[in-house]
């Protein structure tokens, strides 16, 4: 079975990324639940919308800053839901 990897990811507004899989699957994910009510010393910096939207594509993950400062598993976002 081939893993399934984020290829893209274009922003859409708010915390809700439109996320393109290696499957040819696309899905709109809201991650603000996520990050506001799961305050962490890390993370929090991402709450600010211009910060958040700075997301890059590293090994078929979608994160956030220079040492994956904030990462989810491919699984949640493939579902389209993150726990928060």
């Amino acid at each position: 079975m081939k893993t399934i990897q984020v290829e893209k990811a274009k922003y859409i507004d708010g915390y809700k990324i439109e996320i393109f899989f290696s499957d040819e699957t696309v899905k709109v994910v809201d991650f603000g639940t996520f990050i506001l009510k799961n305050p962490h010393p890390v993370h929090d910096k991402y709450r600010d919308i211009q910060k958040f939207k700075k997301f890059k594509i590293e090994a078929g993950n979608i994160v956030w800053g220079d040492n994956w400062d904030l990462i989810f598993p491919v699984s949640q976002i493939y579902r389209g839901k993150i726990k928060a």
